[in-house]
């Protein structure tokens, strides 16, 4: 194992000084840049932004029902035709008239149906407000998962690249040993054909590290082409890690996890609901204020006082109070409160649903992790024991005392507790990562 180690150090600087030298000045993504990025060009992200911008003028336009409507209006008439001023004399007349005005309503009471509106509009905000931080949530969960996915197809194609250059090695230490009369030509086929599968190993794996980059620039949105990412050194994953309960988790989620939080606001809604339903039974007033004038001319006459001063003649004020009593509204304010209150009810169990799901969730991803983190402590027995038989098997091989093919399965199963160990160290962090998660905590540390 030492040599397969400087093997994966020697690739790992390989493949430093090589995008280097091919890459320049080329971006580098870190895990941080990575969430950062999705956050604010994530097409969902977006729509959220622009829901909550609606949601402002949404209770921009229910504070203005607070306030009274006034309008004006302005109209002008032409009557053209006969009029008989004495018996059989009639004459041409031309009458024009022009009407100004002013109208000012203003609700006094309905039943306080606009206070609760209002109060709809602006919770309706904070509703939607959570669920985009909701969504924030879980788009960066996704980033981290794609990024450790990265690291670990980047983990294995080193793997596979020092299994690869050990069997160049062992193929010309076979053709050596041939030469010398020491083992026979038939073992350098079958050390060939070993070289040749873990050529086709190395391809596989950096077809998966390809995929992965692929993967994680279509979720930011960027261009494959010239997408690296940084490479940071996982290290061997402790207990440490692990929540020693998970009663710490599942209280500061239910009290502070967005869709709990949601479904609580969901709760608030519909009560207002009911109450803006309720206001359908109560009486409504109305204040209204009216200001008119009028000014004529016809051609008969030139004895009409001037525009202006007719105006002023004849201008008119009226006030208004308009009560409005609901006596029978065709069973649709009975059905309305019936539907409210039927919603309230859904409301109720949407928020038990929320915490029965995430209870759920918190409860799957700590058994996860638990198994997660046996999984990877077996993994590592497993290492150590198949590179203590490896290497008893290569010295065998060496003296003759064992065949090829004897030392190829003692390879392949050391590749596979490799491959173990390394997949069973980056699902045991991401685990660790889900309950971070939910209990808050900054995913990129």
């Amino acid at each position: 194992m030492k040599m397969i180690n400087m093997k994966q150090t020697v690739l790992f600087f390989g493949i430093v000084t090589c995008s280097l030298l091919s890459f320049g000045q080329q971006k580098t993504w870190t895990l941080q840049a990575c969430v950062n990025h999705a956050l604010e060009n994530n097409i969902s992200v977006k729509q959220g932004q622009n829901t909550l911008f609606s949601n402002e003028q949404d209770i921009i336009a229910a504070k203005g029902q607070f306030l009274p409507s006034v309008s004006a209006s302005a109209a002008h008439n032409i009557t053209i035709g006969g009029l008989e001023i004495d018996p059989g004399v009639f004459v041409s007349q031309t009458f024009n008239q022009s009407r100004l005005g002013v109208s000012l309503s203003q609700n006094i009471f309905n039943g306080f149906r606009t206070l609760n509106l209002y109060k709809q509009s602006k919770l309706t905000r904070e509703t939607n407000e959570l669920e985009l931080n909701r969504i924030k949530d879980d788009i960066s969960l996704n980033v981290v998962n794609g990024y450790l996915n990265i690291l670990f197809n980047q983990e294995t194609l080193e793997t596979a690249t020092a299994q690869y250059e050990f069997s160049e090695k062992q193929l010309k230490q076979v053709k050596e040993l041939v030469d010398a009369g020491v083992q026979p030509k038939a073992n350098i086929y079958d050390a060939e054909a070993t070289l040749s599968r873990d050529a086709q190993q190395v391809t596989l794996a950096e077809n998966s590290y390809n995929l992965s980059l692929l993967s994680l620039s279509q979720l930011l949105q960027v261009p494959f082409n010239d997408f690296y990412v940084e490479i940071i050194d996982i290290d061997a994953p402790s207990e440490s890690l692990l929540y020693s309960s998970i009663d710490p988790v599942l209280n500061y989620a239910l009290e502070n996890r967005n869709e709990i939080k949601v479904a609580k606001k969901n709760i608030e809604n519909a009560v207002l609901g009911t109450e803006i339903s309720k206001s359908g039974y109560l009486p409504s007033l109305n204040f209204t204020y009216g200001y008119s004038s009028r000014a004529s001319f016809t051609n008969l006459t030139d004895l009409e006082a001037a525009f202006f001063d007719q105006i002023n003649d004849n201008k008119g004020h009226s006030f208004g109070l308009n009560l409005n009593i609901p006596i029978f509204s065709r069973f649709q304010n009975k059905t309305a409160v019936a539907k409210s209150k039927i919603q309230e009810e859904n409301s109720l169990l949407n928020l038990e649903q929320a915490k029965l799901t995430l209870e759920s969730n918190i409860q799957r991803a700590f058994t996860d992790a638990q198994a997660a983190f046996k999984a990877y402590d077996a993994a590592q027995k497993s290492l150590e024991s198949q590179s203590l038989a490896f290497n008893n098997s290569k010295e065998r091989y060496d003296i003759g005392a064992m065949t090829a093919f004897d030392l190829e399965q003692a390879r392949v199963q050391l590749i596979n507790a490799e491959s173990s160990l390394i997949n069973a160290k980056y699902d045991f962090v991401f685990k660790t990562k889900v309950l971070d998660f939910y209990m808050g905590k900054s995913l990129t540390n």
